[in-house]
């Protein structure tokens, strides 16, 4: 899932100077900082991580990826069953309730279904145009049936963008008015309040499922954009915790006896977004060039202080079909220039939009800065309020920006369909083209040989490296920190904060 950055404004700052430390002693109520406030609480209107990590708590999923993330557990769907073909699924509804007291139901579950496959405003129609039909056939069994047989099937049915909504609060509400205060959750907390531009104020759902798991009475996922004023926060009580720790400020948070700093295994990968439709950019050899002149072993010793790792493909280390012999493009500013040259692109000028007060992406930006110079490359650094970049790759008003993703399935099929072979969001806003890949992206799709499918990954993988649909730049932990009277705070590799487990002392 792609970072994300949303109306945060000055109110987000002035809450990150001046929070109250009668939120951050609220008995039972975990405050959670962040850089970038909520875009929407209508998950198929949402492919950021600002909404996604808030979703898994407020709406369930049929189908959830364990605390380990490497494997499939259920969720609303008790049980489920699969045709010998492969195109018919059954699943068993659990007995639950939404938060206003009404059952969950199959219909429910097969409305959210067939919402995220064909509302024009979902962002993730490409990976359920599979299904064909889904129908409750009594209240409490789903019946779905696919096109053809899908490999990644179930695992999609955990991504929280298709999270069981209540087709009742919603149609009642209307998608504008459910976007900004759902009505309805079928999760662990309810939204209370959404103060744009400041915090989500979640309540401890009495209905859920698993109430009696969760120990908490509410969350604030609260916005600093500023990463050194969300960690001095938490330092001195403001906040029970906080998240995106600056790579600098790691060894330092350690020392300080009244804090936790959480080093989770992740799925995240941050890389170079490349505007294919800019000018030079379009010519292959122009890419290739520029990623040749950037040195990814300097960006990790120097940015991340030797956290991270430098990168060799979009899917990332440890993931399910991650290609470790991938080709990486060696660090040759000279021969990149020589290249930009033999392109005509010598004099070569990109706009390279960059979120202020983002300690990362602005040290990155002056290193690439540097780097490309070395290549014959002139880069205006656009730095912009957070609020705004996103707005602006999706509007293409940029030549290039450093962005990251975080799975939020187990199978790579979600990524490379989002940023390979997906038409509605321009290929996560590259503009990148490729028929070949689209359509070994939507083969891979539904080759049900594991060996036959790897290799089909692995062919998409070096393509894309080959046509440097983006510039992979590298992985990392996700680096949290809470006070000490918190336990139980645990991100899980695709992003999931299990906060029904949470425990404030």
């Amino acid at each position: 899932m792609t970072s994300s950055w949303k109306k945060i404004g000055l109110a987000a700052v002035l809450a990150g100077l001046t929070l109250s430390a009668s939120f951050a002693e609220a008995a039972g109520v975990l405050t959670i900082g962040r850089r970038e406030d909520s875009t929407t609480f209508d998950p198929i209107k949402s492919a950021q991580n600002v909404d996604n990590w808030v979703f898994s708590n407020v709406f369930d999923v049929l189908i959830r990826v364990d605390r380990t993330g490497t494997k499939l557990e259920p969720g609303l769907a008790e049980s489920w069953t699969i045709s010998d073909d492969g195109l018919i699924y059954t699943f068993k509804i659990r007995d639950a309730k939404f938060s206003d007291g009404s059952p969950i139901t199959a219909a429910d579950a097969a409305f959210s279904l067939l919402r995220i496959r064909d509302n024009e405003g979902s962002l993730w129609s490409d990976s359920y145009k599979i299904v064909d039909t889904a129908e409750a056939t009594d209240d409490k069994t789903l019946v779905v049936k696919l096109k053809t047989p899908s490999a990644p099937f179930l695992s999609t049915l955990a991504l929280p963008n298709v999270s069981v909504l209540s087709k009742k609060a919603l149609e009642e509400a209307g998608e504008e008015a459910f976007a900004e205060l759902p009505t309805a959750a079928s999760g662990a907390f309810t939204v209370k309040e959404w103060r744009r531009g400041d915090r989500v104020i979640l309540e401890k759902n009495p209905n859920f499922w698993q109430a009696d798991r969760v120990k908490l009475d509410g969350v604030e996922w609260i916005s600093v954009p500023d990463d050194n004023t969300r960690m001095l926060n938490v330092q001195a009580g403001q906040l029970d915790t906080a998240i995106f720790v600056p790579f600098s400020r790691v060894e330092e948070l350690k020392k300080d006896p009244n804090l936790t700093v959480h080093s989770d295994t992740s799925t995240r990968e941050d890389h170079l977004l490349i505007n294919h439709e800019h000018g030079a950019l379009g010519n292959k050899d122009v890419r290739q060039a520029l990623d040749m002149a950037i040195d990814k072993k300097a960006i990790v010793d120097t940015v991340t202080f030797g956290i991270g790792e430098v990168a060799n493909s979009y899917v990332p280390k440890g993931s399910l079909y991650h290609y470790a012999d991938n080709y990486q493009y060696p660090y040759d500013p000279e021969k990149a220039k020589a290249m930009l040259a033999e392109a005509g692109a010598s004099d070569l000028m990109l706009d390279y939009v960059v979120n202020a007060g983002n300690e990362v992406d602005e040290q990155i930006a002056v290193l690439l800065q540097q780097q490309l110079q070395k290549a014959g490359v002139t880069v205006n650094l656009q730095k912009v309020d957070p609020s705004q970049s996103w707005d602006m790759l999706v509007a293409g008003d940029y030549d290039i920006s450093v962005m990251y993703w975080t799975n939020d399935i187990l199978d790579p099929d979600q990524k490379t369909t989002f940023v390979l072979g997906h038409d509605t969001n321009m290929n996560y806003m590259t503009r990148y083209k490729n028929d070949k890949i689209k359509n070994l992206v939507a083969a891979a799709r539904l080759e049900l040989d594991p060996k036959k499918r790897e290799d089909m990954y692995i062919e998409v993988q070096t393509t894309a490296k080959n046509d440097v649909h983006w510039i992979d730049l590298y992985y990392s932990p996700y680096i949290n920190i809470s006070r000490k009277n918190i336990e139980n705070f645990y991100q899980n590799p695709l992003g999931r904060f299990f906060l029904e487990d949470t425990v404030k002392n």
